[in-house]
């Protein structure tokens, strides 16, 4: 029995009608950080370049019940979260068919978390001090 990689295009179910601008780039997103200042600042950059965020979450649990509830195409995703690594919850839901694309982001630099970035199935990594519409959409391109 062969098994299907969820991370490869052709087994990837194709996101909901509205949420891909005319360039083809993903625009509903869930912000999840426990603070909740960059959150509201995150909202603020994100739907300011068009992305539209659809739900917020402040902890892993919180994040998996929004990803259920509201089918985002993007997660950005803070690495450091009180109940569970970013890291790992970026691992799981790239593991998931159909799931979001993740952005992790940090205060901390990604050279700090070493090959975890890479290995967690996330698109990529944004410092929260450079966190912007283009960031995002540039790892999502």
């Amino acid at each position: 029995m062969r098994l299907r990689d969820p991370r490869l295009a052709e087994n990837r179910i194709a996101p909901p009608p509205g949420v891909v601008d005319d360039s083809g780039v993903l625009r509903t997103v869930l912000v999840v950080d426990d603070n909740p200042g960059f959150r509201a600042r995150a909202r603020r950059w994100l739907e300011a370049e068009g992305f539209t965020v659809v739900a917020e979450a402040c902890d892993g649990a919180s994040a998996l019940d929004a990803v259920r509830a509201h089918r985002p195409a993007v997660v950005l995703l803070d690495v450091q979260l009180p109940d569970v690594s970013g890291l790992d919850l970026a691992e799981q839901l790239a593991g998931t068919r159909g799931g979001p694309a993740v952005v992790l982001t940090s205060t901390r630099d990604a050279s700090d978390f070493g090959d975890r970035v890479a290995r967690s199935g996330a698109r990529g990594f944004v410092p929260k001090s450079e966190l912007s519409g283009d960031a995002v959409a540039a790892l999502l391109a």
